[in-house]
């Protein structure tokens, strides 16, 4: 028999959130992951072959990442993050390169120049985009949940939206940032990332310097062993015990007994109600957990024997034929790297019908895809590769989705719920994972008589953006 202050499910971002806050409050916590490595989604990995860490799926950061941010400064590991100098994207549509740069203007004009110079789209087709640029800054949460009902590209051509304005600019912000195509995703999730996007112009891009696990798992789970708790891996909860509707414990798969005041369950939503007693499922929120459906992605890394480039990060424009999106050359991120041939890791979203390519295939495409950029990688020797296929990147923030994202409580008393998939006002990122648990410690710590508030607030936008907004 264990006895502890709280018990969190699901080693991932959001549960080791949740686990830090709560011990450096002083509580006791015992956090239990089912697999044999940390880090969930965003863990990282060492190639058998070179030694070096590896992702799952490389990711970016944001300035605006307050949540993530917070965490990594309470580890002490914020000075990993690598930030980008100039603020600016390169976006590839060959034969094209568009390089994105912010402007020293107020929102929303910092990106107007770059936009204005764009040779594949007309004036005229960006000047369609103005009722839906309108509408989003005036968005609000009401507005998100009622555009919620919606796909994206059927409400953008309601609102008069050009085609090539869609295709260009829309369609590749959904499978870059949403992860899924725009004709699947709910326009009111795609709605609210733009308008932090097109709201603020204060923001930079980063990169995590080490392995992205790297970045927070050694340090949180030293953080949660020194302050007096423990983390179990390789085992799994096989029932939660519930006296007069609270929770008081659970049994682990080994038959372990865990006696604790509260629960955390940080896990997807697939896992969570595989875990859940058949009976909790019509119950809400978990009646709902079958609506919320993964998005898989595949990730390629390739090691070349020459320097391709001096970028660290560049997409692909949306196009029919893609495989990959995001591109990145850790070689120009990772000091351990500084000088070495490129090594470029890309991700492949949505990844449900090119799942049935073979690795090697999958490998060749990636290095054409590449080549589109860097002509000189279609010649230059893959020294390595590998593949990453991933079940889940995110959930897919499918029409309706937004409305049914849960809150941290629920209707059993001491169980709460974190993960990038709740309802933290964020898309489905890591920043919405780091969010979801502070929000979860909050909860736990307003029941234990210690209301706080840890989780950082929403983003708000600034210069035009903010006095054309609903709220300013």
């Amino acid at each position: 028999m264990i006895y502890t202050d709280v018990v969190i499910v699901g080693g991932g971002l959001a549960g080791l959130t949740s686990a830090v806050a709560l011990t450096d409050r002083g509580l006791s916590v015992t956090l239990v992951e089912a697999s044999n490595v940390l880090g969930g989604r965003a863990q990282s990995l060492t190639d058998d072959l070179t030694g070096e860490r590896v992702d799952l799926g490389p990711h970016i950061l944001l300035s605006q990442y307050q949540n993530m941010l917070s965490l990594l400064k309470l580890l002490g590991t914020e000075n990993q993050v690598v930030w980008q100098s100039l603020p600016r994207l390169i976006l590839v549509d060959p034969p094209n390169t568009v390089v994105m740069r912010l402007w020293p203007l107020p929102a929303p004009l910092h990106f107007a120049p770059s936009f204005l110079n764009v040779p594949q789209v007309s004036w005229w087709d960006q000047l369609s985009n103005r009722r839906v640029m309108w509408q989003i800054h005036r968005l609000d949460e009401s507005d998100v949940l009622r555009l919620d009902a919606v796909n994206a590209e059927q409400h953008l051509r309601s609102m008069g939206v050009k085609a090539q304005a869609i295709d260009w600019f829309w369609r590749t912000a959904a499978m870059t940032i949403m992860n899924v195509p725009l004709e699947l995703c709910s326009a009111g999730a795609l709605f609210r990332f733009v308008r932090y996007l097109i709201g603020r112009h204060d923001f930079l891009i980063g990169f995590s310097g080490v392995g992205l696990g790297d970045l927070f798992v050694p340090a949180a789970a030293e953080y949660i062993r020194a302050g007096g708790g423990q983390i179990l891996m390789d085992t799994y909860v096989r029932q939660f015990f519930v006296e007069a509707g609270r929770f008081t414990g659970v049994r682990l798969g080994d038959g372990t007994e865990i006696r604790a005041s509260a629960c955390i369950a940080a896990v997807t939503p697939k896992a969570l109600k595989d875990t859940l007693p058949p009976h909790w499922a019509i119950q809400h929120p978990f009646v709902k957990l079958d609506h919320f459906e993964p998005s898989p992605y595949i990730c390629t890394y390739l090691w070349f024997a020459d320097k391709l480039t001096r970028e660290p990060f560049w997409t692909k424009i949306w196009a029919l034929n893609n495989l990959n999106y995001d591109f990145y050359d850790l070689s120009n991120i990772r000091p351990a790297l500084a000088g070495s041939p490129s090594l470029i890791a890309s991700n492949c979203m949505h990844s449900i019908e090119s799942s049935c390519l073979s690795d090697a295939d999958i490998i060749r495409k990636t290095r054409a895809e590449i080549a589109q950029y860097l002509p000189q990688a279609a010649h230059s020797e893959i020294r390595h590769a590998r593949v990453h296929r991933v079940s889940m990147g995110i959930t897919k923030p499918t029409p309706g989705t937004e409305q049914i994202r849960p809150d941290t409580s629920t209707p059993i008393g001491g169980l709460y719920l974190a993960g990038d998939w709740i309802n933290t006002g964020l898309p489905c990122s890591m920043e919405s994972a780091a969010r979801a648990g502070w929000l979860a410690a909050e909860s736990v710590l307003a029941a234990a008589g210690q209301p706080c508030t840890l989780a950082q607030p929403l983003p708000q936008l600034t210069g035009l953006s903010q006095m054309l907004s609903k709220r300013s």
